[in-house]
C-alpha cells in the first residue's frame, strides 16, 4: 500500500483546508481562491507540460484549468479529493486541447535522478538514465503512459486514476503492470553488465 499513517494525516488536513477554502471561495473571496490555486498549480502545471512541452501552451493551459475550477467548485461534491477533482478537470482540458490541435501524445512528467555528491563520470550516467526513462516512457502507448505517469510520478492511487481517467481500476492495474513490463525491455540495457 502507497499509504502511511502520516500520509493520511496529511491528507485529512488537507481535505479540511480544502472545504474550509471553498466555503469561502463560493461566498465570494477571491484571495481564497487564489490560496487554493496554490496549493494545486504545481501539480496542473506539471501535467500540463507533460502533454505540451513548451511554457506559453502550458501557461494557457493552466489558465483554461483554473478558470474551469472556479466556474465549477458549487459542483464539487467532495467524492474524491479536490487534488484528483482539479487533476481530473486538468487531464480532461489536455486531452481536449490536444485533439483540438490534432496531437496526441503519451503523458511524461519530468522527474529528477538526484546527482549530488557524484563525480562527472556518474552525474552523466544519471543523466544519460535519466533521458533513457523519458523516452522509453514517451514511447509507451498513451493509456500505458498516462496510468503510469500519474501512479508513480504524481503519486494518485490506482483509486484517484480512476476517477481522473474514467478507466476501470482493474484496467489501470493491468495498465501499470504492462507500461513497467515494456520499460523492463526496453531499459534492460541500462541495468545487465
Amino acid at each position: 500500500m502507497k499509504t502511511d499513517a502520516g500520509t493520511n494525516k496529511s491528507k485529512s488536513s488537507d481535505l479540511k483546508r480544502d472545504r474550509k477554502l471553498i466555503k469561502e471561495v463560493l461566498a465570494g473571496d477571491t484571495e481564497s481562491f487564489a490560496t487554493l490555486m496554490s496549493f494545486y498549480i504545481g501539480r496542473v502545471k506539471a501535467l500540463g507540460f507533460s502533454f505540451f512541452k513548451n511554457e506559453d501552451d502550458t501557461d494557457d493551459f493552466v489558465q483554461e484549468v483554473f478558470i474551469k475550477v472556479f466556474r465549477n467548485l458549487k459542483s464539487f461534491r467532495g467524492e474524491s479529493s479536490l487534488a484528483t477533482w482539479i487533476t481530473r478537470i486538468a487531464y480532461t482540458t489536455a486531452l481536449n486541447m490536444k485533439k483540438k490541435n490534432g496531437e496526441t501524445s503519451p503523458l511524461e512528467d519530468d522527474f529528477d535522478i538526484p546527482s549530488e555528491g557524484y563525480g562527472p563520470e556518474d552525474s552523466q550516467l544519471r543523466k544519460a538514465t535519466k533521458q533513457a526513462v523519458k523516452e522509453a516512457v514517451r514511447e509507451l502507448p498513451e493509456k500505458y503512459g498516462i496510468c503510469l505517469s500519474l501512479y508513480f510520478f504524481m503519486d494518485f492511487s490506482h483509486e484517484e486514476i480512476a476517477v481522473i481517467t474514467g478507466f476501470p481500476v482493474n484496467t489501470i492495474k493491468s495498465h501499470i503492470f504492462r507500461a513497467k513490463k515494456i520499460l523492463k525491455e526496453k531499459l534492460k540495457d541500462l541495468y545487465e553488465p
